[in-house]
């Protein structure tokens, strides 16, 4: 098997198993997304820390560590990371995973705004009109529907806004997550116990909801090992193009298993966001540099 064929298989592995996150998050009957949070960091912490003992990767760890000015960055990292995850499990938990899976859809023109906004980098008129009809996209909902889909936004911008941090971070994807996770765990732990004093954790109900809550930490982790091992292996192109895979699955899940209502007008709101989502797609691929023969 090739590098590039292995790459893809791990891309594919890593936005599937992404995708098929609602139906992990909906096994957690009667749990608090907050509290399913506060283990997800607590126990991913944990497992990434046996990983990186594993890889022998300590020594970006402890650089990161040893580095107030980025560790700021990394703290910003981590409480945008957490918020999207906290607002994602509550999306499953009350069935709006269709919001999720749109904010999913959006995030790529979120990050291209930001990166013209913030940064200052040069948007083309094709990638210009793919933002301006995402905005259509949800300007129909809020003017349609009445109502702001802020699922939908606060998932978009922090997962945006936390690719926008990452960027300024040397760090690669296990390392970083290690760190953020590590800066939040004490307050994690600190939950975690006063849960347990209040007599309102779950963790002890059942073995299941036990196991559960500490499988949470190894589901986080699974994935992006299996991103990092595709992002070594394909151009930046094909990984994006493959992360669409993740909010279609979740689109789908939401409709035939989960039974959540689309309307005519969330239709729409979906429809305009493909469209752009597609001619952005195209103008990166259109205008991508080219590789000489021979190179991949």
């Amino acid at each position: 098997m090739s590098d590039v064929t292995r790459g893809v298989w791990f891309g594919l592995s890593a936005y599937t198993i992404w995708g098929c996150f609602p139906l992990f998050f909906a096994l957690f009957e009667g749990v608090p997304a907050f509290e399913i949070l506060v283990h997800r960091i607590v126990w991913s912490c944990v497992f990434l820390a046996l990983v990186i003992s594993g890889l022998r990767r300590w020594s970006a760890v402890r650089s990161a560590l040893s580095n107030p000015r980025q560790l700021w960055r990394v703290l910003g990292c981590a409480l945008l990371i957490a918020a999207n995850w906290g607002i994602y499990i509550y999306s499953v938990e009350t069935r709006h995973v269709l919001q999720a899976s749109l904010g999913y859809f959006l995030t790529p023109l979120v990050n291209v705004a930001l990166g013209m906004l913030v940064l200052r980098e040069r948007m083309g008129p094709w990638q210009l009109a793919a933002v301006v009809l995402a905005g259509i996209g949800i300007l129909i909902q809020l003017v349609m529907l009445g109502e702001v889909p802020w699922i939908t936004l606060v998932l978009a911008l922090t997962f945006g806004t936390y690719g926008l941090l990452r960027k300024q971070v040397l760090l690669d994807g296990l390392s970083g997550l290690f760190v953020e996770t590590l800066l939040l765990l004490p307050v994690g732990l600190m939950t975690f116990g006063w849960l347990g004093y209040a007599g309102t954790s779950h963790y002890g109900d059942s073995v299941s909801v036990s196991a559960l809550l500490m499988a949470s930490g190894i589901v986080t982790a699974i994935p992006l090992l299996l991103f990092a091992g595709a992002a070594r292996r394909l151009r930046l192109s094909t990984v994006g193009f493959l992360m669409y895979i993740n909010p279609t699955l979740q689109f789908f899940i939401a409709l035939l298993i989960f039974d959540e209502p689309l309307s005519q007008v969330q239709l729409t709101s979906f429809i305009v966001i493909w469209v752009a989502l597609g001619l952005y797609s195209w103008s990166s691929w259109h205008y991508r540099p080219r590789v000489p023969a021979g190179q991949n």
